[in-house]
């Protein structure tokens, strides 16, 4: 391929698929070029003869050559569809996993849809913040991340997208929170430090503090559950998502903080991805 010529859509695209790893070869060679045409995936199988002018043509071979290095698609587009929302990311943010719709799903399903507070902790992007504030237009959603410049893009990814029902703050865990709230969500840090997957191309683009936590992955989480009580409802619900290997850790954190008997969920693989539990009365 003369990278000084005028090339076709269907010639980049062979081409960026025999570089890149065949499970996602033809899903990112064609989410990149679409992004540098701005046009949609379904564009490029009409026009698939189009010449793509060189300067285009130069940014998506850079595009796949930083793919080939690890970084995520999203970084590269800066954009991801989160449970139909189409948010905005950083590398101040963790890229949201499609696994993580199961939170958002059992969220909706323990609340109902009239007027409630709800904090999510760890909101990164604001994708579950913002997922859950769409579909209920009656709940306050407030979400807290310790780096500023995810609450950033987090209330940038809110006022894009028109949802004036969720609000962002930056600040340690429960620190920035007031009164009480009748669900807690949260996806924090939950790799061991140590985990040789943090090294791997898929992670290691990605904010290492929004992935690993302590020697044995727990820190956030024990943080998050042992201090939700004082901040939940009676009988309000706090909703966690984990790595699959720490279901019975995580329940035994419920137990030890004072909770109602925890519940772990498999996510669609069969792994178990996220545990819950309601607060007793008297608390």
């Amino acid at each position: 391929m003369d990278n000084g010529q005028h090339t076709t859509i269907r010639a980049l695209l062979a081409w960026a698929r025999t570089s890149l790893p065949q499970e996602e070869a033809r899903t990112d060679s064609e989410v990149l070029l679409a992004f540098v045409l701005q046009r949609s995936r379904t564009f490029l199988y009409a026009h698939d003869q189009d010449q793509v002018p060189s300067l285009a043509a130069a940014r998506y071979r850079g595009l796949i050559a930083r793919r080939l290095d690890g970084e995520p698609v999203a970084y590269l587009t800066g954009q991801r569809e989160f449970w139909s929302l189409d948010l905005r990311l950083s590398p101040a943010t963790l890229v949201p996993r499609p696994e993580t719709e199961l939170l958002v799903e059992r969220a909706l399903q323990l609340l109902g849809p009239a007027a409630a507070r709800v904090l999510d902790l760890g909101t990164g992007s604001g994708a579950i913040a913002l997922a859950l504030a769409r579909e209920r237009p009656a709940w306050q959603v407030l979400g807290v991340d310790i780096d500023p410049a995810a609450v950033a893009v987090a209330t940038a990814n809110a006022m894009r997208l028109g949802i004036g029902n969720a609000s962002f703050v930056a600040g340690s865990w429960y620190a920035p929170c007031a009164g009480r709230y009748s669900l807690i969500v949260s996806n924090p840090p939950y790799v061991s430090e140590d985990d040789p997957c943090l090294g791997a191309s898929g992670l290691r683009h990605e904010p290492r503090a929004a992935l690993a936590s302590g020697s044995d992955g727990l820190d956030a989480l024990r943080c998050v559950i042992t201090g939700a009580l004082q901040f939940l409802e009676p009988h309000g619900a706090l909703l966690c998502e984990h790595g699959a290997e720490q279901g019975e850790a995580v329940r035994r954190l419920f137990a030890d903080a004072g909770f109602a008997p925890a519940y772990t969920e498999r996510d669609l693989a069969g792994r178990e991805r996220l545990s819950w539990a309601r607060g007793h009365a008297h608390e």
